[in-house]
This record gives C-alpha cells, structure tokens and sequence, in this order.
C-alpha cells in the first residue's frame, strides 16, 4: 500500500508516535521536555525514524537529513548535562528539539503529498506548488515557534530571578 516496503512500514511506523508526541509537549510545555514520559518517547520514536532512513532511503538528502536529526536530538538530550553553559543550555535544548520536529516535518508532509491519495498522489512534481508551499510553511512555523519559545524561556527566567 502507498508503494511503502515492509522496511519502509517499520520506519513509518516507528516515527510517527513523534509527531503527536511533539504537539503535546508544545501544547503542553510550549517546546519539547526531555525530561519526562512523553519526552523519553519522542526521543526513541525519534531515534527509531532516523536510524531507519538508512535501510529504507532512496535519495542522498534523506541521509543527511538523519544524521543532522540524530545530532540536533544528541545535543539537545545530553545538553543539560553540560553545566558549564548555565542558562544557555535550556535555549539550545530548545532550538535543537525544536529542530529535530522540524526535521521529522520535512519529509513526512513531502512524502505524504507525494503518496497520497493511493495511485493518484496531490503531488508528482517536486517543484509543485503545493508542496514547495507546504515546506515553505513548515519554515515559517519553525521560525515563529522558535522565536516564540525563546521569549517565552527569557520571560520566564527574568520571572524567576
């Protein structure tokens, strides 16, 4: 179904709990916590869709954009262990989760336009319109919420101090 291989399903399968992972902590938080249930589990579901674009990849860039998200989701769980970066360390926590949603966002609205409706995609053309449009959205999103997120972090830490 969709053209999608047996390996393909598993790393469907295995990334998509982050996308409403990810809406809940921004609903929830207003960015992605690390530290809790729904954050260790955005974390594995995260690391499983990236670690399989490897078996299941047909085009170069699918590889880079796996390993730019396995780095941003390193710096962004290990980060707070760095005590040396005080206070900056929650902003790069932020941006690089923020990121790596951004990351998952990319092909997953690319390549649900480009397979769906079954046989007969809303997209065949990778400069289609719609889809240049939905990527050029998702940019706009990322640029707003992170911008967002980060006055949110210096208005509450102004609060706390």
């Amino acid at each position: 179904m969709f053209g999608i291989s047996p390996l393909g399903w598993l790393h469907t399968l295995g990334s998509l709990p982050a996308i409403p992972l990810a809406i809940y902590m921004f609903v929830r938080y207003g960015r992605i916590t690390p530290r809790n249930g729904a954050g260790i589990a955005y974390f594995i579901s995260m690391l499983i869709g990236a670690l399989t674009v490897f078996l299941v990849a047909h085009q170069t860039v699918s590889y880079g954009i796996a390993i730019v998200t396995i780095l941003f989701l390193a710096i962004g769980y290990g980060i707070a262990h760095m005590t040396s970066l005080g206070r900056a360390a929650i902003y790069i926590e932020t941006i690089c989760l923020s990121l790596t949603a951004f990351l998952l966002m990319v092909p997953t609205v690319s390549e649900t336009l480009r397979r769906v409706p079954n046989g007969h995609p809303f997209v065949t053309d990778p400069k289609s319109p719609l889809l240049l449009g939905s990527l050029a959205g998702l940019a706009a999103i990322l640029i707003i919420g992170v911008t967002a997120q980060l006055l949110f972090l210096r208005k509450k830490s102004k609060l706390s101090s």
